[in-house]
């Protein structure tokens, strides 16, 4: 999309004031502190950060990868209640609760993610609970409960964490259990009757028996109604939990379970209507979280996993690792696509899926050397049905149902490799060889009549637009290389190329009466990724400023495509693009005082499709479309500036912070609409107090200050229209259907915690 003049150079100013303020820090922070910096000689600088990204424990200023990481302590203070909250802070990251829902997360970075969160269809960002995948976006906006701390990996990670991780990966790493007697309770109070309360505890039952768990129920009305009926939207009503055991065999050998769980019953989420409805005549609501609807509101979303992980320290050089793990999940929503109430387009579905995976890893350090490797497999099946229910046509109605089961077997073996040839100089070479195999069944039909699956109404079959199976199998290797150069013992160059693999896959909503080639499996997404970055410390190490350029090049592009046809709904999956994306990243925080600290991010992504080869199920025919295409969820600019202010008196210590977060355009699907989103900023503070024991905590977090509207998604099931934007006929359904989902308003709410 081409901007107007005055937004570019918006934009460069932006850019370049931003590197500038980053770069100048130093000097303004070292004359304005000089004699503090001078009269305080025991100061020990910033944090040092540990992460696992190489799946081993580095400081994250060696790790030639970028990635971002937050401990409990970071989340506490910025009161963040789930993962979404990240994306303010997270160069080229995109972490969102998807349209229509209230769990199912849509993660992209660097552009690559999963807009379709349809059974079947593989995410770009991995998601990891410790060491384990989780292979399904429902249920996994996960929420801050007793965790460790919480990393986030930019760019392909095909060798460690192999497929579906082309965009990176995020990993939740929960509390370690350590013998220690600890409880602590947390009580949360806030506006729109916000209630939560979170326990957690552990406790030694041996002198090599650990156990521990940790419960929250998270409670909240709604931030607006649905208008006929009087039913609360975007409420939520939440409980979550686990429970784990560690047992210390012997002294090389331990053995960890988990098991968590997760329920959500927050009503399904309505959305806001920009146009007037071609049924009713509605106009848009004065507020965008007032909607109405045509279905019950009732919506459950369940998960849960087990996992258990056996270390045997082998000897001072050899250790090894099992992960064995299994999940499940249960999804049933409707949603009321026109919210209108009068029912033009209504979507029950029901999602059930189950994996099953298990990892054996071996890992070696001795001198110079270190190296992990392993073998993984995963097993997984996905089933669901949705109906499509369009009450107004024909006098009686008619409805599409889409259903079927994929399931997926995937095999790797994996190994990385990373040697010093000096004390400076160090590169790592590493590979993952994967073998996928899929094989699905997809049963699509239309019905004279209004039905809502198994649940209620009745209608007589009209046709069977899809009846079959599929299967196929893919095999890829994945390389990887990078090394590092140590300018100096706190400044790090890197440079590395990481080849990433998106699993391949069959279309469940496919309409072989529309496009006969959407029964054809799709195949794997890949891409290329060069990385030169810097990582440095400076000023008695009170700065740490790391810094990352990348150019990424995909070929197979999948681009899920969904447009509305007389029959209904036409989709496809398509290895349709070929596209270059490139960019920068820049993290920043300076300990300006030794009691505070301000830091700084930006990310620019830069991202173009080469080449687009789409179907038009309308015209029935292929061109190409790169010209009119822009990537989906990826603004160009994100840039975050914030503080941290710590005091201790005779009362406790007391920490003030605050930032602001900037998103420049989004746009919402792969062509432009009316849901695409402008440039807006957000502000939000916290005040937090510790007692002088440590036993005592209170939080008043204010988000959104500016009460901002902002919208994350949408459907676009527009009706046709002339040049000028005039509408020339029905839509789908007799209705106009261009509704979106919004960001949080201003919200304000204590928390108060007891620890020991």
């Amino acid at each position: 999309m081409s901007q107007p003049k005055h937004t570019q150079t918006f934009r460069h100013s932006l850019v370049a004031m931003a590197i500038a303020s980053v770069v100048a820090m130093p000097a303004v922070a070292q004359e304005a502190n000089a004699d503090n910096a001078q009269a305080n000689d025991d100061y020990k600088g910033l944090e040092r950060i540990e992460v696992t990204a190489r799946r081993r424990t580095e400081s994250i200023q060696e790790v030639p990868v970028s990635v971002s990481s937050f401990s409990a302590g970071d989340l506490a203070e910025i009161g963040a209640e789930d993962i979404t909250e990240l994306q303010q802070r997270i160069p080229n990251t995109t972490l969102q609760v998807s349209r229509g829902t209230n769990s199912t997360l849509t993660a992209y970075i660097r552009g690559v993610g999963q807009q379709d969160p349809l059974w079947g269809f593989e995410p770009g960002v991995g998601i990891y609970i410790d060491d384990v995948y989780v292979a399904r976006p429902q249920g996994a906006v996960l929420e801050v409960l007793d965790l460790e701390r919480i990393e986030v990996l930019r760019g392909p990670q095909g060798t460690l964490y192999g497929k579906n991780t082309i965009g990176g990966a995020l990993k939740y790493v929960t509390k370690e259990l350590t013998g220690y007697d600890e409880f602590s309770v947390e009580g949360t109070v806030g506006t729109y009757g916000q209630k939560d309360l979170k326990l957690s505890g552990q406790t030694a039952l041996s002198d090599n028996f650990f156990v521990g768990g940790a419960l929250a129920t998270l409670n909240r009305d709604g931030f607006g109604e649905f208008v006929n009926t009087g039913d609360e939207n975007y409420n939520k009503e939440l409980m979550t939990g686990r429970v784990s055991a560690k047992w210390l065999v012997s002294d090389d050998v331990s053995a960890k379970f988990m098991y968590d769980k997760t329920k959500d019953d927050s009503n399904s989420k309505g959305g806001y209507r920009l146009t007037s409805s071609q049924l009713t005549g509605q106009e848009p609501y004065q507020s965008v979280y007032d909607s109405n609807t045509a279905m019950p509101v009732e919506n459950l979303v369940e998960t849960e996993g087990y996992s258990l992980t056996i270390d045997w320290d082998i000897n001072e050089n050899w250790a090894f690792k099992s992960v064995t793990a299994a999940r499940e999940g249960y999804t049933m929503t409707n949603i009321d696509f026109d919210s209108t109430g009068a029912g033009a387009l209504l979507v029950p579905a029901d999602y059930e899926d189950e994996q099953t995976t298990q990892e054996f890893q071996l890992s070696y350090a001795k001198d110079r050397t270190t190296f992990v490797g392993g073998v993984y497999y995963y097993d997984g099946e996905a089933c669901g049905i949705f109906g499509t229910v369009l009450p107004q046509l024909l006098g009686v109605g008619l409805t599409i149902d889409n259903g079927g089961c994929v399931d997926t077997k995937s095999t790797a073996l994996y190994g990385q490799i990373n040697y010093d040839m000096t004390d400076n100089f160090s590169f790592t070479v590493g590979g993952r060889y994967t073998e996928d195999e899929k094989s699905a069944n997809v049963l699509r039909q239309t019905f004279l009549g209004v039905k809502f699956l198994d649940r209620s109404g009745a209608a007589t079959l009209l046709s069977t637009n899809s009846d079959f199976s599929a299967e196929e199998k893919w095999t890829h290797f994945s390389p990887h290389a990078s090394m590092r150069y140590r300018i100096t013992d706190d400044t790090m160059v890197y440079g590395s190329y990481s080849n990433g693999f998106k699993s391949g896959g069959i279309d469940m909503r496919a309409d072989a009466s529309l496009n006969p080639d959407a029964v054809n499996p799709y195949d794997p997404e890949i891409v290329d990724t060069y990385e030169a970055g810097i990582k440095t410390e400076f000023w008695d190490d009170r700065i740490r400023l790391n810094a990352a350029w990348f150019l990424s090049n995909y070929s197979d592009m999948q681009v899920t495509v969904q447009r509305a046809v007389p029959a209904g709904v036409a989709s496809q999956v398509l290895n349709a693009a070929e596209a270059t994306v490139y960019g920068f990243e820049i993290e920043a925080v300076a300990a300006v005082t030794d009691s505070l600290n301000v830091t700084a991010m930006m990310g620019n992504v830069n991202a173009a499709f080469d080449s687009v080869r789409f179907f038009d199920p309308v015209a029935q025919e292929t061109t190409d479309v790169s010209d009119l295409w822009s990537f989906a969820n990826t603004p160009e600019l994100v840039a975050n500036l914030g503080f941290n202010q710590s005091l201790e008196n005779e009362y406790g210590q007391w920490v003030w912070s605050g930032n602001m977060a900037y998103r420049s355009e989004t746009q919402i699907f792969e062509v432009p609409s009316m849901l695409d989103m402008g440039g807006y900023s957000l502000f939000n503070t916290s005040l937090m107090w510790y007692s002088n024991d440590g036993n005592w905590s209170a939080g008043l977090h204010v988000k959104n200050i500016g009460n901002k509207v902002y919208r994350l998604a949408g459907y676009n099931f527009a009706a046709p229209r002339d040049a000028n934007g005039n509408r020339t006929g029905p839509g789908l359904g007799g209705e106009d259907t261009i509704v979106g989902y919004y960001g949080d308003p201003r919200t304000v709410s204590l928390t108060v915690g007891y620890r020991f």
